[in-house]
């Protein structure tokens, strides 16, 4: 905008001033009865004006006399707020040329004075009829004057004077020997009309007490209008006219300048603006629609919507339809899944795809655990295929291919997917958990186990290894295609280590931890318990001779019954068979379970 310092400041364009009037004698056909001095002076006579109609006029001749000195006074004028006013005279001058026989004091001018006062108290003798204290406005001149032999030639002249300060004042007219006659006399001021520019609305303003005075008048922004800059002002020059606006307004959204741009309208239905400022209301975009007036924003029909972010003018777009010919590619334990783009992308570019995977049973599906993998992501896969793995072995699974975009989490359902179900080739099974004896004879057990916990396809059968504990080596296989086994052809009272493991169409498991289990002797006693019992012997026949319980494993009375006991892993014999002491592990570990147990058998016999 345009200030004051520096720089030129422009009219507004078709805006003029307005003029009020305070006097206006054109009109008048009544007496006007103003204050004259002297009586012989000024005279009010009746006349016509240029249109003939009738009109009262003072007019005054007295050229032929010398020292003239004649005033005429309008009544008393109310200010009504103004600070400058503004007299149109209108009069006829006679040329002294023109007359004849007249001193050289002869007169073609008048001057014109004004007097302020609070209250209409001018009398025929208050003031007095001089200069002082009347305030001299101007000498009035004619631009032309008349003689005899032409017609009245009517004078227009406006003179302003200021600043007025009192409630009102008087006009006085001083004739120093002319021949003049006042045809009318209007008093006005000037004022700026009320103007809307920039959308802000400017009151009628009154000028300043000087002709060069801006006065400034506050703005306002019209209605359904805002501010931009600030602060709204215009200045009103002392022709009652506007200077270019500081500040400005524009229309608020959801309204459009109408009335060169004074005026804001609301956009009407089906229409929208959604921002304050320059330009029209628009058509609501694709999908979308304005119910009421003054839209700012159009919004979208049933089953579309508006991405976060997006602007008013976007039109409204929906989600995708599912995927097209999803085809899967199964290899072992993993899987490529490939799709073809929806028939309807909903309007949008954004698309993007989300793999939902889901592992199922007979009867139930549930969400896959964090082990699976998926490449290049699992959601907002950009690309029409991805790559799934580390799945279980022998397992169903289905996988939901979702197309979702830009505004698919607007969407209060699901998003579209299309949906396949594949199985994952057989794989090798776990280890079997746990391996249990259920009884055993001289020459065979009979043994149980669990299933493995991840079979990874039909269990076809399940292989037992077993050797005598000592002798690994290749050790001995059977196979069953049950749960459960009886191993026969076996040792007596011998200790066996067994392992079993599972078989699919994929091979073989990993064997199961190794596990001990011990056939019996053949008579049912066991070559340990025939040992305990030769030391028995020896215990008590020390006992009668009087010897000591012996705590050393080298004492005598041990030593006697030593061929009975080999160190485990010797392949001593007794007759008993291989490993027959299979519980000592060494001569301390058997003589403390031993001696506890004779002597508890010679407490009984001394007792005895």
């Amino acid at each position: 905008m345009l200030g004051l310092a520096g720089s030129v400041l422009l009219l507004l364009a078709g805006v003029t001033g307005l003029e009020d009037t305070l006097l206006d004698t054109r009109w008048t056909t009544s007496e006007l009865a103003w204050v004259t001095y002297p009586e012989y002076g000024w005279e009010e006579v009746s006349g016509y004006d240029e249109a003939s109609n009738p009109i009262r006029t003072y007019q005054v001749c007295n050229v032929q006399m010398l020292n003239q000195n004649n005033w005429l006074r309008t009544q008393f004028i109310p200010r009504q707020e103004v600070q400058r006013v503004y007299v149109e005279l209108k009069f006829t001058v006679r040329d002294c040329n023109s007359l004849p026989n007249i001193p050289g004091s002869c007169k073609e001018t008048f001057n014109l004075f004004y007097y302020e006062s609070d209250t209409d108290s001018a009398s025929e003798n208050s003031p007095s009829w001089m200069e002082t204290p009347y305030i001299k406005v101007d000498t009035i001149a004619p631009d032309e004057s008349f003689s005899r032999r032409d017609s009245g030639r009517v004078n227009t002249k406006v003179r302003s004077f200021g600043p007025l300060s009192r409630a009102g004042f008087y006009l006085a007219f001083q004739d120093l020997g002319a021949c003049v006659s006042l045809i009318s006399v209007r008093v006005f001021y000037k004022k700026c009309p009320q103007t809307i520019a920039g959308f802000a609305s400017f009151p009628e303003t009154l000028t300043g007490a000087e002709a060069t005075s801006l006065v400034i008048a506050p703005g306002a922004c019209v209605p359904n209008a805002l501010e931009v800059s600030v602060p709204l002002k215009l200045y009103c020059n002392g022709d009652g006219e506007w200077m270019v606006p500081v500040g400005s307004c524009t229309c608020a959204a959801g309204y459009e300048a109408v009335a060169k741009n004074t005026e804001c309208l609301a956009c009407s239905r089906g229409t929208y603006k959604s921002i304050q400022g320059e330009g029209p209301c628009l058509p609501c975009p694709a999908n979308s629609r304005a119910t009421s007036s003054a839209a700012t924003i159009c919004s979208c029909q049933m089953g579309y919507y508006r991405a976060d972010g997006e602007t008013p003018e976007k039109p409204c777009t929906s989600v995708p339809s599912a995927p097209k010919h999803v085809i899967s590619n199964v290899n072992e334990t993993s899987v490529v899944l490939e799709w073809g783009e929806p028939a309807n992308l909903g309007g949008r570019e954004d698309v993007s795809y989300n793999v939902i995977c889901k592992k199922c049973s007979e009867r139930v599906c549930s969400r896959c655990d964090d082990n699976v993998q998926f490449w290049p992501r699992q959601l907002g896969v950009t690309q029409r295929h991805v790559s799934v793995s580390h799945l279980q072995a022998h397992t169903k699974y289905s996988f939901e291919i979702q197309a979702v975009n830009g505004v698919s989490s607007k969407n209060p359902h699901p998003p579209n997917y299309y949906s396949v179900n594949i199985t994952t080739n057989q794989a090798a099974p776990s280890p079997v958990p746990i391996v249990q004896s259920h009884g055993s004879s001289a020459n065979s057990l009979m043994l149980s186990w669990a299933p493995p916990e991840s079979p990874n396809g039909i269990i076809l059968d399940y292989e037992i290894r077993y050797y005598a504990k000592g002798h690994s080596g290749a050790g001995n296989t059977v196979t069953s295609q049950r749960t459960s086994v009886r191993m026969e052809g076996l040792f007596p009272d011998t200790l066996y280590v067994v392992q079993v493991r599972a078989r699919t169409v994929a091979g073989y498991g990993a064997y199961s931890e190794p596990k001990e289990f011990p056939t019996v002797a053949e008579d049912g006693l066991t070559l340990s318990t025939f040992c305990l019992q030769i030391l028995l012997c020896v215990l008590v026949i020390g006992h009668f001779l009087n010897v000591p319980i012996p705590t050393d494993p080298s004492h005598p009375l041990l030593l006697f019954s030593l061929p009975c006991f080999p160190h485990r892993g010797s392949e001593q014999s007794t007759g008993a068979g291989p490993d027959a002491c299979w519980f000592c592990d060494s001569w301390a570990h058997f003589y403390n379970c031993s001696g506890r147990y004779c002597n508890s058998l010679f407490q009984q016999k001394t007792e005895e």
